[in-house]
């Protein structure tokens, strides 16, 4: 017995001997493999300076002058964000579901790492949230098992540098901004716009649960694939926090029944708010990046330097703009299609087969399809069979995308039919552009008709005409002209024969006042007008108003045979709000770089072009486009306004509004300006070619196409007081005006009868 006994008690010995040699030699191992792992055995591992400053890539953001995000230009789609800006929810789910001894460690979980290794990695895989970060910052996605075991032991070693060079709260931080949550959505901040339509410090409890969950695996846990998937996992969430006293056992019980609720709203280059206006700023900071270089030489990268550019849009009113857009020209599209269905040459008009053809021949060259198939030396007869044969596509409507079979001559076609429409809106005192909308689709149509786009201004272009007149000549508004047929001879202001323009409707007689001359749109008297000043001084005036362009100097000018943009018919307007100073449009405030430092500030260009008093008196003149002008359905409630057109709109405007609508030759294009004391607004519509428009004044006019979209707008501005849009008059000068504006008093001056001032009806010609 004895001797069994001593053998066992010998054999007991052996056995925790042989124990504490393998532990000892495990753990040696161990502290061998951290220490070459430390020194670089498994490859280079970061160096301080990549510690103190690890590299990503942030999105630069396009913030509003209202503080509001309008878009990012990324590689990722990442916005940093700081430890306070974090919902406590979000910061509560990651520690109690990834790494419940976060605070207590320094960057391993030696228990937690046991547990995996003793159940063989069924209860976790023992990470911190430290490693996960290292593995996100310094490793790359291992191809096998024999490359990720050393890549762990790197991570251990950058976990342990990591907490001694950040605080818990920063690696968090550090962490969250890391995450790709997939859509786009790099970064928590990302991930919380596009997921839930918030910000990080606004997620809720279950929002944050949701994005937490998706950290592990965020195509497997997709709310939007598979969302019984995502509750589960989220529901794994609430027990963890539960477990860790994060939440009561009555609050789990509820939680978990409940469905998750997305606000999805995708981000991208082409989505989102004003994306005609971020294109431009796009382009613009390319030039000014080439223009500023880094301290060191190097440009900044628009796409991962994580720039802010702070602009002059103010979200709300741009969502406003863009609202009014779609309202009017989806519905004026709706009447174009309908009285356009039975043509034959439809959306055409005055023009032949042959001009027909050419026009959709010169389309068809500039589409990607047909420079792909020349560069792959395709022949004529090839392409031409390509273009006439049936494929499917997805085309635009109003109503949504629509599938469709259909062959691409006949998609270029239908295209054509589309209106389009442009709106700038620019504060006249500081030149700040609130709202920018280049088109009715950015996804189908790329064209900016704000910046890009020049077209013939028509009647728009007759206030300064009126401006330079009165600048010259002192004309009052009660000034009167016969409405008769006025022709400027051969050989006056170089003229190669006689012009002699014409009412639109042909009629004439009476006499009329300049006020009610303009608020008309008549021909005669602009005519008139041009011979006693000519075209030379109207283009002097132009350019001191900012417009670079060439303009031929014509006497047909003063009819608005002119091309000019959106932009700059609202800059030259400003001189007339401002009180004779002309205030170059601007779009961005600032910029700054990734940790806030003010790279550039702007300020807008100014030009003292006329007296307060003459800017004061063309005003004044404009207001009466809108009180007894072809402006004048702002002030009535047009419920039924045009029936097929405009149906429903209470427009009723009671304040004081200057403005001016043009309407061009065959109503190609229509336009309306119009101006309270601190905003101005232009709208343009019509089609892509100009030989596509309506084929009645009535329907094709700028007080159809162009005025409802203003009034819009402008309606929902007003429907907000935050933004302190003005319903007042235009300021008088405070020195006494030297030319009459009562035309009562500038009768009995003149010493004539002050009856029947405005004889004769109205010609409204457009």
């Amino acid at each position: 017995m004895a001797k069994k006994k001593t053998t066992k008690k010998y054999d007991f010995r052996k056995l925790v001997k042989a124990f504490w040699i393998l532990f000892s030699l495990g753990l040696i191992s161990l502290i061998s493999i951290i220490l070459l792992a430390a020194v670089g055995a498994f490859g280079p591992l970061p160096s301080f300076e990549e510690i103190e400053n690890p590299k990503s890539n942030t999105a630069t953001q396009i913030i509003s002058s209202d503080n509001e995000v309008l878009g990012k230009f990324y590689r990722d789609n990442r916005t940093h964000v700081e430890y306070e800006d974090l919902s406590p929810h979000l910061v509560n789910a990651l520690v109690a579901t990834e790494d419940e001894r976060f605070y207590e460690h320094s960057g391993i979980d030696f228990e937690a790492l046991a547990r995996a290794i003793v159940r063989l990695g069924a209860a976790g895989g023992g990470s911190t949230i430290t490693q996960q970060l290292a593995k996100q910052l310094f490793t790359n996605t291992a191809d096998n098992i024999w490359e990720r075991i050393p890549q762990k032991f790197k991570e251990w070693v950058i976990a342990v540098q990591l907490e001694r060079q950040y605080t818990k709260q920063e690696i968090i931080a550090m962490y969250f901004n890391q995450l790709d949550f997939i859509y786009n959505a790099v970064g928590i901040s990302s991930a919380a716009s596009i997921y839930f339509n918030t910000s990080t410090d606004s997620l809720t409890l279950e929002q944050a649960a949701v994005l937490v969950g998706m950290a592990k695996n965020p195509a497997y846990y997709n709310p939007r694939r598979n969302m019984e998937r995502m509750i589960r996992r989220r529901n794994v969430v609430y027990a963890q926090m539960l477990r860790n006293d994060m939440i009561s056992q009555e609050a789990f019980d509820t939680l978990k029944t409940r469905p998750i609720e997305l606000d999805f709203r995708r981000q991208g280059h082409t989505h989102g708010i004003a994306p005609y206006f971020r294109e431009y700023l796009r382009m613009y900071m390319k030039d000014w990046i080439a223009k500023n270089p880094k301290t060191d030489g190097s440009e900044y990268n628009l796409y991962t330097d994580g720039l802010k550019i702070y602009t002059t849009i103010d979200s709300r009113m741009q969502a406003y703009a863009e609202e009014a857009v779609t309202e009017h020209i989806s519905n004026l599209q709706r009447v174009f299609f309908k009285m356009e269905k039975n043509r034959r040459s439809a959306p055409f008009h005055s023009v032949n087969q042959d001009q027909i053809d050419q026009i959709l021949e010169q389309a068809k060259r500039r589409t990607p399809r047909y420079r792909y198939l020349k560069k792959l030396g395709a022949s004529k007869d090839s392409i031409n069979e390509v273009f006439n044969t049936p494929v499917a596509m997805s085309i635009f409507s109003w109503q949504g995308d629509i599938d469709t079979v259909m062959s691409p001559m006949d998609s270029i076609r239908y295209y054509k039919h589309f209106y389009q429409a442009g709106l700038l809106s620019v504060e006249p005192q500081t030149g700040f552009i609130k709202a920018w909308v280049g088109g009715i689709d950015f996804d189908h149509f790329k064209y900016d008709h704000v910046k890009q786009g020049k077209r013939q201004a028509g009647s728009l272009f007759k206030p300064f005409v009126y401006a330079t007149a009165i600048r010259q000549k002192g004309y009052s508004p009660c000034f009167e002209v016969p409405n008769v047929r006025t022709c400027i001879e051969k050989g006056q202001f170089n003229l190669l024969k006689d012009w002699c323009p014409e009412n639109s409707d042909k009629e004439y007689g009476g006499v009329f006042t300049l006020k009610s001359a303009l608020a008309n749109s008549m021909n005669t008297v602009t005519t008139y007008l041009m011979k006693q000043i000519g075209p030379v001084p109207v283009i002097r005036l132009l350019r001191e108003m900012g417009v670079e362009g060439e303009i031929d100097p014509q006497p047909s000018i003063a009819l608005g045979t002119v091309d000019l943009s959106i932009y700059d018919m609202v800059g030259t307007y400003t001189t007339f709000a401002n009180k004779g100073v002309y205030t170059e449009p601007i779009f961005v405030t600032r910029i700054e770089d990734r940790n806030g430092v003010i790279l550039q500030e702007f300020a807008p260009r100014t030009n003292e072009v006329m007296s307060e008093q003459d800017a004061y008196v063309v005003t004044d003149l404009l207001k009466g486009v809108t009180t007894s002008g072809t402006g004048v359905r702002l002030r009535a409630s047009y419920g039924k306004y045009i029936n097929d057109v405009v149906t429903g709109f209470p427009w009723d405007f009671k304040n004081p509004i200057a403005g001016k609508t043009g309407t061009t030759q065959n109503n190609s294009d229509g336009w309306f300006m119009g101006m309270v004391p601190n905003l101005i607004t232009g709208v343009w519509a019509g089609c892509e070619d100009r030989a596509a428009h309506f084929g009645a004044t009535y329907y094709g006019q700028g007080a159809t196409v162009a005025l409802p979209v203003w009034a819009l707008f402008m309606q929902k501005c007003y429907a907000n007081p935050q933004l302190g849009i003005s319903q007042a008059d235009f300021e008088k000068p405070i020195d006494p005006l030297s030319i009459e504006l009562n035309c009562e008093r500038y009768k009995a001056a003149l010493g004539q009868d002050s009856t029947n001032i405005d004889s004769g009806d109205p010609q409204f010609n457009y």
